[in-house]
C-alpha cells in the first residue's frame, strides 16, 4: 500500500504496471483519475491551486488507506497519488489504484477511497475564474457519499472490520 504527495504528474499506465509488476494474485484492478475541470458552479475556471500540510496530509491519506483494507480484507495493493501545486484545466490531480482477488472489491474500495479523499483528505483548493479566486467549498453531494460508508459500518458485501 503506498500514498504520495507531489508536484509532479503521473503516468497513470506506469503507476499500474508498477502495482501489479510480479503479482499472480491480482484478479481485477479499479482506477479513478481525477481531472482538473475548466467549468464550477457555472463558471469558466483557468487555474486550480491546491496547497497542502506535509506530513500531516501523508499520515491522513495513509489512514483513509488503512481503513480501506481493513473493510475489504482482499485488497493486495492500493496506490494513492494526490499532487499539489497550479494546475490548468485538463491537468491530472489524482490517481487512486486499487488491486484485489475480485472485482467488486476493486471498484468498492476504490469508490470508497475517493469518497474519503473528498471530504477527508487535507487539502485546500482555491480556484481562478475571470471575477477573480475563491476557495472550494465542500459540497454536500462529496458529504453524502462519503455518509453512506459511515452509515452502513461497512460496504454492501463486505465485513466489519
Amino acid at each position: 500500500m503506498a500514498v504520495r504527495v507531489q508536484r509532479e504528474d503521473f503516468d497513470a499506465g506506469h503507476e499500474i504496471a508498477a502495482l501489479r509488476r510480479g503479482r499472480t494474485d491480482v484478479g481485477a484492478i479499479a482506477a479513478f483519475i481525477g481531472v482538473a475541470r475548466d467549468l464550477n458552479d457555472g463558471d469558466a475556471v483557468t487555474r486550480m491551486s491546491i496547497e497542502h500540510y506535509p506530513g500531516m496530509t501523508e499520515s491522513a491519506l495513509e489512514e483513509i488507506v488503512a481503513t480501506a483494507c481493513a473493510r475489504w480484507p482482499k485488497l493486495v495493493e492500493a496506490l494513492v497519488v494526490h499532487r499539489y501545486g497550479d494546475f490548468d484545466p485538463g491537468d491530472q490531480i489524482v490517481l487512486v489504484v486499487v488491486a484485489s482477488a475480485h472485482r467488486g472489491d476493486a471498484f468498492q474500495a476504490c469508490e470508497f477511497l475517493m469518497d474519503y479523499l473528498k471530504t477527508s483528505a487535507p487539502f485546500w483548493k482555491k480556484e481562478t475564474t475571470p471575477s477573480g479566486s475563491r476557495w472550494v467549498e465542500a459540497r454536500e453531494a462529496d458529504d453524502a457519499a462519503r455518509g453512506r460508508w459511515d452509515a452502513s459500518g461497512a460496504a454492501p458485501g463486505t465485513r466489519k472490520p
